[in-house]
């Protein structure tokens, strides 16, 4: 599936409100820098994926990750609809991308996370994830906590 899947829109819509809300800006130019700073192909086979969870047919949950290098993958946009939080969702989304990445090959897992998510640090923490004293390498501004799990291969 691709970040310009019909099903993808209401996730990444709903993305840009949140990070607005949380870090300043406006949706739209939020929504911007999701899609030009990681372009789709960032997140298609053989390199990547964008996983989107459905309940019902409507898109609840959903994430992706693109190579980082060749034994490390990066998760990046891991969501749930507001409206289905504390449900196992997003654990469920985590633990299918998890599964994915490991049979694409990559041996760990990297990501980043805002400041300003306690609920997503609370995620990685309970998925197996090691909170790392600085960001990645290659990571902007503005994603200070950076995580990694290895896939045990």
């Amino acid at each position: 599936m691709s970040q310009d899947d019909p099903l993808a829109a209401p996730l990444l819509a709903e993305l840009a409100v949140e990070y607005a809300s949380r870090y300043g800006g406006t949706e739209q130019r939020v929504m911007k820098w999701l899609l030009e700073e990681y372009p789709a192909e960032d997140f298609t086979p053989p390199d990547g994926t964008l996983l989107i969870g459905l309940l019902d047919g409507r898109p609840v949950t959903g994430g992706a990750f693109r190579r980082f290098d060749a034994t490390r993958a990066e998760l990046k946009r891991i969501w749930t609809d507001s409206r289905h939080r504390q449900r196992g969702y997003a654990k469920a989304a985590l633990a299918e991308l998890e599964r994915e990445i490991a049979a694409r090959g990559y041996r760990r897992v990297y990501l980043t996370t805002g400041d300003r998510q306690p609920e997503a640090e609370a995620l990685y923490l309970s998925s197996g994830y090691t909170r790392l004293t600085g960001p990645l390498p290659a990571a902007s501004g503005g994603y200070p906590v950076a995580f990694e799990k290895s896939l045990g291969r």
